[in-house]
C-alpha cells in the first residue's frame, strides 16, 4: 500500500504542519490502495513563501537554462514511464492500455512542447521608441483534477517553467499517486529549489488557501464549473489572474450523408473513452431525424463492442473514479429513462459479472430532447444522448443551446459544409471528423472557463505584459 505523508516544499519532503490523513481508494476493487497526507493554510504558506524567494532568481534565467532544465524534468518523466501508468491506473481506474498509450505519453507531450516552443518564443518586441516585455506572472497554484491527472498536471507546469513563473500543485486528493511521482521527478531533475512545490490536500483544506493567498498571482484551475465558480470568488479580493478550464456538454453534429454509421460509431467510441471521464467528451450527438432509426443501430452495435472489467486486464473501459461519481451518473440514468428518451442499450446497474468496483455499463439513449436532464447536465460517465435534428441551423442552435462552450465535433463526408457548422459552434475547440492537434489551444466559451491551455497559448496565461516607454531615444527610433 502506498504511503505518502510528506510534501514537496522548497525542494524538500517535509511533514506536513498538522496530522492528518486520508485513504485514496482503488476504484477497479473498492479496496484503500494508499493514504496520503492532507494539508492546511499553514502548509500552503510555507509553499508559497518558499515559490515566492525562488520567483526572484527563477524570474531571471536565461531562456537556455530553461530549456535545459525542461529537458532534465523529461529525461526523468521517461525514466519514470511505467511507475506513472501504474499509479494513474490504481488511482482512478484508467485500462492499463490507456494509461500507457495516452494518460502518461500526453504529460510528456506538454513538457517536450513547452521546451520547442520556448526556443522561439518573443518575449519582446520593438514599438518605435516603447519595448513591449512580457514576464512572468509571479507564484501559480495549480489545483488539477483526477480525469487525466499526468496531462492537467504537465499543461500547467510545463509552460509555468519554461517562462520563468514559480509554483505549487495540489493534485487530487481523488487520485494523488500520479502527482506524487510528479514531484519527484521535478526533485530527481533539479529544478531549483522552491521553484516547483507539492502539496496534498483537498479544496477546503488546501485549495481555498491555494487560492486566496495573498502571494499568489495566478490561480489555474480545471474542475467542475461549480468548484471553479467558488476558485473564483475565493481569488476575487485579491484580484490575480484567474485560468480556468471547466465543465463541458459537447455537441458532436452528425452530417446527413453516406457515412452516417461511421460517423455515429466514431462518436460513440469516442464519448465512451477513459469511461466517459473528459470534459470534452461528445456527450450530445445530433443526428438527422428522418435516419434516427440507423443512428440507433449503428450506436448499439459500436457500444456493445465495448468492453467493461479489469483495468489491469485486456478491457477498454475500467471504473469511473469513485461511488460518489458511480451514484450522480445512475441517478442521471435513471432520470433519462424516467424523463422518456429511449434507452438503446447500457442502463443502471453495473455490468454483469462485476460485482465489485465503480464500473457503468456503456449506455445509449436516443430520441432525446435539450430540454432533458441526460441533455443538460454533465454526467462525467460512458452515456452519450443521440439527438434527432431536421436542418443543419436546427442542429447548430441545438448544439449551441448550453451553458457550456468546452468543445465541439463535427462528422461527415463533405468537408466545406462541416467547416461552415464548425464555424458557427461556439465552442472553444471544434474537431472535424476526429480532427486532433497538440498545439492547438484548449479551453472553452462561456461556462466552461476562461484562458487556453496546450501550445504556444499556453504560455500567455503565465506572463504580464509590460510597456517600457521611452526604451529608443526618438533620433535612434527615425
Amino acid at each position: 500500500m502506498r504511503e505518502y505523508l510528506k510534501f514537496y516544499i522548497d525542494g524538500e519532503w517535509v511533514d506536513p504542519v498538522e496530522s492528518k490523513t486520508l485513504d485514496v481508494e482503488n476504484p477497479a476493487t473498492e479496496k484503500v490502495a494508499g493514504k496520503i497526507a492532507l494539508g492546511s493554510a499553514a502548509d500552503v504558506n510555507k509553499a508559497v513563501k518558499a515559490a515566492k524567494r525562488a520567483f526572484v532568481t527563477w524570474s531571471q534565467t536565461s531562456r537556455e537554462e530553461r530549456i535545459e532544465v525542461l529537458g532534465r524534468i523529461l529525461a526523468e518523466y521517461q525514466k519514470r514511464f511505467g511507475d506513472l501508468a501504474t499509479a494513474v491506473t490504481e488511482e482512478m481506474g484508467a485500462p492499463a492500455t490507456l494509461a500507457q498509450r495516452a494518460q502518461v505519453p500526453i504529460g510528456m507531450g506538454h513538457l517536450a512542447a513547452a521546451a520547442q516552443i520556448l526556443k522561439d518564443y518573443k518575449f519582446e518586441e520593438d514599438r518605435g521608441t516603447t519595448m513591449i516585455v512580457k514576464e512572468p506572472i509571479g507564484v501559480c497554484s495549480f489545483i488539477t483534477p483526477w480525469n487525466w491527472p499526468l496531462n492537467q498536471i504537465a499543461c500547467k507546469v510545463a509552460p509555468a517553467i519554461a517562462t520563468g513563473c514559480t509554483m505549487v500543485l495540489k493534485p487530487s486528493e481523488v487520485a494523488p499517486f500520479s502527482g506524487q511521482i510528479f514531484a519527484e521527478i521535478m526533485h530527481a531533475a533539479g529544478v531549483p529549489k522552491g521553484v516547483f512545490n507539492m502539496i496534498h490536500g483537498d479544496g477546503p483544506g488546501v485549495g481555498v488557501a491555494l487560492s486566496s493567498h495573498p502571494d499568489v498571482d495566478m490561480v489555474s484551475f480545471t474542475g467542475s464549473t461549480r468548484a471553479g465558480i467558488e476558485v473564483a470568488r475565493n481569488a476575487a479580493p485579491t484580484v490575480k489572474r484567474v485560468h480556468q478550464e471547466l465543465g463541458g456538454k459537447s455537441p458532436n453534429i452528425v452530417l446527413d450523408d453516406d457515412v452516417l454509421a461511421t460517423s455515429v460509431s466514431r462518436g460513440v467510441q469516442a464519448m465512451m473513452t477513459n469511461s466517459g471521464q473528459s470534459c470534452n467528451a461528445p456527450t450530445r450527438m445530433l443526428v438527422p431525424g428522418k435516419r434516427m432509426g440507423e443512428a440507433i443501430t449503428a450506436a448499439k452495435a459500436s457500444a456493445e463492442q465495448i468492453t467493461v472489467g479489469d483495468p489491469n486486464g485486456n478491457s477498454q473501459l475500467g471504473p469511473v473514479v469513485s461511488k460518489i461519481q458511480w451514484d450522480k451518473i445512475q441517478t442521471l440514468i435513471k432520470k433519462g429513462i424516467d424523463e422518456g428518451a429511449t434507452l438503446v442499450t447500457g442502463g443502471p446497474g453495473r455490468p454483469d459479472g462485476l460485482d465489485t468496483g465503480w464500473f457503468v455499463k456503456p449506455t445509449v439513449f436516443a430520441n432525446v430532447t435539450n430540454d432533458m436532464s441526460i441533455a443538460r447536465e454533465e454526467i462525467f460517465g460512458p452515456v452519450l444522448s443521440i439527438l434527432g435534428y431536421d436542418s443543419l441551423d436546427q442542429a447548430i442552435e441545438i448544439g449551441n443551446d448550453t451553458e457550456y462552450g468546452l468543445a465541439g465535433y463535427v462528422n461527415g463526408a463533405d468537408i466545406q459544409q462541416a467547416r461552415k457548422v464548425a464555424s458557427r459552434l461556439r465552442a472553444g475547440q471544434v474537431a472535424i471528423n476526429g480532427g486532433y492537434d497538440s498545439m492547438a489551444p484548449f479551453g472553452g466559451y462561456k461556462m466552461s472557463g476562461n484562458g487556453r491551455e496546450w501550445g504556444d497559448y499556453a504560455f500567455a496565461e503565465f506572463l504580464e505584459t509590460k510597456a517600457v516607454l521611452g526604451y529608443a531615444p526618438k533620433q535612434a527610433a527615425e
